[in-house]
């Protein structure tokens, strides 16, 4: 296998007409900013470069992740964040799900996410048609989700059809350097799980899946952006670099995030078309890489 090239942020600006930016492990962790994070928004700023944030999370409203980006230095308008959440809109439109009761796993930004794509929101322990599951926190965790899982175990024996919609398929993030968290994506497997025991002779009952790797987020980027000349930077190969490459772009791994320094062993589908250090590191800027 040959060695994947390495690049600067500047070369890549250099390249593409359209960046497109995780913000989990390229720019922020859960505690913080990343090293470069600030002066590479900046540049983009002062330069003009279209580019978007590309995120999973459904956690906040793109205002208000505006506002926490702005706290910790990165002037990011709301109008470049596309986020997973915002893709329950078409989806709620395509499936005729508007109108639906739906429980909502997560903190007040995921029930107006589904709120806005025309779901009506309703407890764990109520009958639901749409089981969303938003986010990992924002509710006591375990009590939420026996209910939740009580609730969907009834409703299907007694025949109902249910909805299971995930919008961050993303399993970890990075809590901080050398931390990380279990994220939607994870609570999303634990759910089917209990499906499949449950119900062994129903594969269906799968969560559908909208965010990175999958097509939606990324023609949401091109529709906005005017091209799909674009390319993803991001520190998961199962998200960031799979994506890119099932929608026929180029990718960059940060490394130093989930992925860590190693993508010998991944199959070709989650192989990045480049490589950018993120963390700390006083080559990551001027070009001169160590060999690897």
């Amino acid at each position: 296998m040959q060695p994947i090239p390495r690049i600067t942020f500047e070369q890549l600006a250099a390249r593409y007409p359209v960046l497109l930016l995780d913000a989990y492990g390229v720019l922020v962790h859960a505690t913080g900013v990343l090293p470069h994070a600030v002066e590479r928004i900046a540049y983009l700023n002062r330069t003009g470069k279209p580019y978007f944030l590309l995120t999973n999370d459904a956690s906040r409203l793109p205002a208000a992740a505006a506002r926490r980006y702005r706290r910790l230095g990165l002037d990011i308008p709301a109008e470049r964040i596309i986020s997973s959440g915002e893709l329950l809109g078409p989806y709620f439109a395509a499936h005729g799900l508007r109108g639906k009761a739906c429980a909502v796993l997560g903190p007040p930004d995921s029930v107006r996410f589904v709120e806005s794509a025309g779901g009506r929101p309703v407890p764990a322990d109520s009958p639901f048609e749409v089981l969303v599951i938003g986010d990992e926190t924002g509710y006591p965790f375990l009590e939420t989700l026996d209910a939740a899982l009580s609730t969907l175990f009834r409703q299907l024996d007694g025949g109902a059809r249910v909805q299971l919609l995930v919008p961050n398929p993303d399993l970890i993030f990075p809590k901080s350097e050398n931390a990380f968290g279990m994220a939607a994506g994870s609570i999303a497997l634990m759910v089917e799980a209990a499906l499949q025991l449950r119900y062994p002779h129903r594969p269906e009952l799968r969560f559908a899946r909208l965010g990175k790797p999958h097509r939606a987020i990324f023609e949401e980027a091109a529709r906005r952006a005017g091209t799909s000349d674009m390319v993803m930077i991001g520190d998961q190969l199962e998200t960031d670099i799979r994506g890119a490459a099932g929608f026929g772009i180029d990718s960059v791994l940060v490394t130093g995030g989930v992925a860590g320094q190693s993508v010998s062993t991944t199959p070709s589908e989650c192989q990045p078309t480049y490589l950018l250090q993120n963390a700390g590191d006083e080559h990551a800027e001027s070009g001169t890489w160590p060999s690897p």
